[in-house]
């Protein structure tokens, strides 16, 4: 795994050295705390890490930020304390691990979404942190466990609350809104460092917050570094990405630097994304434009058998396998024209629309203005009267909620409106089922960890629409993690700005009903980006879609998919029915929910194909218990 950018955390103090030893074989970079003992190990390119220092407090950001080393020192010596650090990186932008050493004591948090996460375990007597979770396994001695591999295949990446879990044993993930503190003795203890805003602000209000933390997300990705590669889709969230670094480029004018946009082509011909797209570049002629031909762009499930070797990029399971063949091309056609970080659209949908639930907070907050956008939209999409009204009266705790949806793993999946005539769930969240080539333990392994987070579990906000525009972020953020580790490999970082914490408190401080408005397309983000995107690119109000192309790969691809499921790991794990993916495969039209339930089981499988270690009990030559 030599092309890994990964770091492990460290304690001040003795036996944090002797966990030191265990890691430094596979560390090419080592920074020492104030004592000159090992703070930081790993392996990352040059400025991936900036380090601030003043007399014993030390300060690190590891990603993609803008700061000096100088302005970072700066912060270190204001530093009272080390709980003193998120005051200090509020004026900080990007997105990055922040980390702190001061006084022997170590801090370390990743970010909201989770596209920076953090794990941790015992090692040599002390807990020891870092960014990837399959580094510290290999260290210890650790395997895969079932039941989590498992809940991979209900969704991947895991939908809240199963997202904080860890799918190495004796591993534990660090939850996306918390911190980890270790002492110099190696204890180690989590708190929280973020608390998701309330949702008070009007849209128009809201607008200003949101420009200037998207502008800013941006800059921190293309100020000074020449050239930058981003998607150019045709939708609005990648176009308004494309013409922000577009004019940060315009201001620095870097020597040599230029803007590489990429859009590949639908093979539906009734996909609008390529006129758009059109008449987006029309206005950014100082940029290299990139279309490949369709005969010249993967399909989704190409080249499988070239993912099941010896090293996986990923330190878990994911559906970006899916799409394992364009990644390749993608950082192929963008390294060659000198990018080396990628833009793309991920968490403006997440940010900048409504999802149905936020209907069941609007109906009680403020019921004469949610009757008449209830009243239309009904009228729009056809929505049964009787079921919708069922839905908005449900009282159900988040905590019944789970209960329900455990208990209905097996059933049928809710009923897609696009094939049946039926009004939108307002519930606290997709019930999500297990594929039907899923076996019995795997379902019920499921069923056991959506019980008992049942029992504690909270939800991510108190209303719906904002609980559920969170948990969608933090799969984006978890989702995008997956592909950056792909794409790094092949020196190309994946970057997504909307994901940055600073534009998900701007965006999610305003009120949820307000993200949307009967008759226009994501208004906050419209605003955010006015005279920055041109009026006539702004004007459009539809998104692409892509089942064709599914499909078409699907059939593509068959034979390989096939063979894939012809005495599978995850078959010989006891976790699913070979037999039954098959047939499902095979039938005419696979339905909405079998293509998403593929592609978590395909990612499964390719990922365990490429661990040589066998699912099963970790080793404890190493591994002292779990803190």
């Amino acid at each position: 795994m030599s092309g890994d950018v990964w770091f492990a955390v460290l304690p001040d103090g003795e036996r944090g050295m002797a966990a030191a030893r265990h890691l430094r074989p596979w560390a090419t970079e080592t920074i020492p705390h104030h004592s000159g003992r090992p703070w930081l190990l790993g392996s990352w390119p040059p400025g991936h890490v900036t380090v601030g220092a003043a007399g014993d407090r030390r300060i690190a950001v590891i990603g993609r930020c803008p700061v000096t080393v100088a302005a970072l020192s700066e912060c270190a010596g204001r530093l009272r304390d080390i709980g003193d650090v998120e005051r200090i990186a509020q004026s900080l932008h990007g997105s990055f691990h922040l980390l702190a050493s001061v006084d022997g004591s170590v801090r370390a948090r990743g970010s909201v979404s989770g596209a920076r996460r953090l794990f941790h375990t015992r090692m040599a007597g002390v807990s020891v942190a870092a960014d990837r979770a399959d580094r510290l396994a290999a260290v210890i001695g650790s395997a895969p466990g079932e039941q989590l591999l498992a809940a991979h295949l209900l969704a991947s990446p895991l939908p809240y609350p199963l997202d904080d879990l860890c799918v190495w044993q004796g591993v534990q993930a660090v939850p996306s809104f918390d911190c980890l503190l270790i002492d110099a003795d190696g204890r180690a203890r989590i708190q929280p460092w973020w608390t998701p805003p309330e949702p008070h602000r009007a849209w128009r209000e809201g607008v200003p917050a949101v420009r200037s933390a998207l502008t800013a997300a941006v800059d921190a990705r293309t100020a000074g570094v020449g050239t930058v590669s981003a998607d150019l889709s045709g939708g609005l969230d990648s176009t308004s990405l494309c013409f922000l670094a577009a004019r940060q480029q315009e201001r620095t004018r870097p020597t040599g630097a230029k803007l590489v946009t990429l859009r590949w082509q639908s093979i539906d011909p009734e996909n609008g994304d390529a006129a758009w797209a059109a008449r987006a570049a029309a206005h950014l002629p100082d940029s290299e434009h990139v279309t490949p031909a369709p005969d010249q762009w993967p399909s989704w499930y190409s080249a499988l058998t070239a993912l099941t070797g010896d090293a996986v990029p990923t330190d878990e399971p994911g559906p970006w396998v899916r799409d394992g063949a364009r990644m390749t091309a993608l950082c192929r056609l963008m390294t060659d024209r000198g990018s080396r970080s990628h833009l793309m659209g991920g968490g403006g949908d997440e940010l900048f629309s409504t999802f149905p639930p936020y209907l069941h907070d609007y109906v009680r907050r403020h019921p004469l203005a949610a009757y008449s956008r209830i009243r239309r939209q009904r009228a729009a999409h056809n929505w049964p009267l009787g079921q919708l009204l069922r839905q908005l009266a449900d009282r159900g705790t988040f905590g019944q909620w789970l209960s329900a949806w455990a208990e209905s793993l097996t059933g049928a999946p809710p009923p897609s409106q696009a094939l049946v005539r039926s009004a939108p769930s307002t519930a606290w969240g997709v019930g999500l089922r297990m594929p039907t080539w899923a076996n019995r333990e795997a379902v019920e392994a499921v069923r056991d960890l959506l019980r008992k987070a049942a029992a504690t579990a909270e939800p991510l906000a108190a209303e719906r629409g904002q609980h559920t525009a969170l948990a969608c972020v933090r799969t984006g953020g978890r989702g995008l993690r997956q592909l950056d580790q792909v794409t790094s490999r092949n020196g190309l970082a994946l970057t997504a700005p909307y994901l940055d914490d600073q534009v998900i408190g701007a965006a999610l401080a305003i009120r949820v009903a307000e993200r949307s408005t009967p008759g226009r397309y994501k208004p906050v983000l419209a605003e955010a980006v006015r005279g920055i995107v041109p009026d006539d690119v702004l004007r459009r109000n539809t998104k692409g879609e892509y089942s064709t192309d599914f499909h078409v790969s699907l059939r593509r691809n068959l034979p390989a998919l096939l063979e894939l499921f012809d005495g599978s790991r995850l078959a010989r794990a006891g976790l699913i029915d070979d037999d039954a993916i098959r047939a499902s495969l095979l039938g005419v039209h696979p339905t909405p929910e079998a293509l998403r339930s593929l592609g978590s089981t395909l990612g499964n499988e390719i990922w365990l194909r490429a661990r040589p270690a066998p699912i099963g009990p970790p080793s404890t030559t190493i591994t002292e218990g779990v803190p």
